[in-house]
């Protein structure tokens, strides 16, 4: 645990809430566009998060913020923690690479707040920095060697090659992906994610995070691709030109998120769209392993068409026998009717999770897009589920949800 912050730093910082929630967005902002001018610093990050209307500087500067609020009771952020090392065992963040975004975000606080970013206010804050970084840094190192520990373990990237592509609707491709040198992989915990490294034909190398789909074996993973007409590449690569053969890096399993180990309460598993991918990994694994536990998987679409890995789901659910699987789709086509391509018109709500799963004694499991979670986990806590049962699962910037 590295040395406290001293009392008047905890003091400075906590003086800066103000400017923070007023300066924020500019001060990260100005913060990634130093760190940028370092091509290899650059490399690092998914720069689909800089996009979404600056939805990865508003997140940033929500953390900050969250940061300088709770300096001094760090324990109400150690799920950020948590969940931000995760993000960095997927993208290869290194303790090396941490000086230089000490250094891009204190001078980007003194470019923005000008004379009042005093040096004693610059020193609080490179104290504050580096405090929070020895912790991510400590817990990154112990999931690393955990990996390492692991059959089948390793850190870093790590050449995978796609053995079979299948089509599971209109938009959703899954690639089975082995690894280049035949030795086995880590088995992942159900829920979580890989991250990918793709080079595409134009030259650019992009990362991408998607989760595993799969349940937990030693040999290889397998990943559902939604193709995005709006994205910046990867899935379109993935979808129009990865073919069997094709070599991709690959870093370990990541992820917060996750099935426990002997789960005893009722599961609910909450997706929209591709968000049911971590979910097909928790209801494979709960089939197979634990055939005492109540299980409802409840899934929101578009249509049939859009729909994917139905029937695979229905099996598992009867193979199970303890599952239930209702759907809702959203804009059927006319080749839809609820009661038969599913089970209901429209979307996902809290009244009917209430009348229709385990409400008081679920724990709540959700993957899905922006709206889908922010309805949703802001949902089940205004009717009363304590944060401890609700857990999610989202690619990107989270300040939207986080609020909600």
């Amino acid at each position: 645990m590295p040395k406290p912050l001293t009392p008047r730093t905890i003091e400075l910082v906590k003086q800066s809430v103000p400017a923070l929630a007023a300066n924020g967005p500019d001060i990260t902002r100005r913060m990634y566009s130093i760190l940028f001018q370092d091509d290899h610093i650059r490399e690092l990050f998914n720069h689909a998060n800089q996009g979404e209307g600056g939805s990865q500087v508003k997140a940033l500067a929500a953390a900050i913020l969250a940061y300088a609020q709770n300096v001094e009771n760090l324990s109400v952020l150690l799920p950020v923690v948590e969940r931000i090392a995760h993000k960095h065992i997927g993208y290869h963040i290194l303790p090396e690479h941490y000086p230089y975004v000490a250094n891009a975000l204190l001078a980007a606080i003194k470019d923005v707040l000008g004379d009042a970013a005093t040096t004693e206010l610059l020193e609080a804050w490179g104290e504050a920095y580096w405090f929070l970084a020895d912790i991510l840094k400590e817990r990154e190192a112990d999931i690393r060697s955990q990996l390492e520990a692991q059959d089948g373990g390793w850190t870093g990237w790590r050449e995978f090659r796609i053995e079979e592509r299948a089509r599971e609707s209109s938009v959703v491709t899954s690639f089975v992906v082995r690894p280049v040198d035949g030795g086995p992989v880590v088995r992942h915990k159900p829920g979580q994610y890989l991250t990918v490294r793709l080079t595409l034909p134009d030259g650019r190398t992009i990362k991408r995070n998607y989760s595993i789909s799969t349940a937990p074996n030693d040999q290889a993973y397998r990943i559902s691709v939604k193709r995005e007409a709006n994205g910046q590449g990867a899935s379109r690569y993935l979808h129009d030109a990865a073919e069997v053969g094709t070599v991709l890096e690959v870093t370990p399993p990541a992820g917060d998120f996750y099935l426990p180990d002997e789960p005893q309460a009722p599961v609910v598993l909450l997706s929209g769209g591709v968000g049911l991918t971590p979910m097909i990994s928790i209801l494979e694994t709960i089939a197979t392993e634990y055939p005492e536990v109540e299980t409802h998987f409840v899934h929101g679409a578009l249509n049939g068409k859009t729909h994917a890995m139905d029937r695979h789901v229905r099996t598992l659910a009867s193979k199970h026998g303890r599952s239930t699987v209702k759907t809702f789709y959203s804009e059927p086509s006319s080749e839809d009717a609820a009661g038969y391509s599913h089970d209901h018109d429209g979307f996902i709500t809290v009244p009917w999770l209430e009348r229709n799963t385990p409400f008081g004694s679920a724990d709540f499991y959700l993957c899905g897009p922006r709206p889908f979670l922010a309805a949703l986990v802001g949902g089940l806590t205004k009717a009363g589920v304590p944060s401890s049962r609700i857990h999610y699962e989202f690619f990107g910037p989270t300040d939207d949800v986080l609020a909600a």
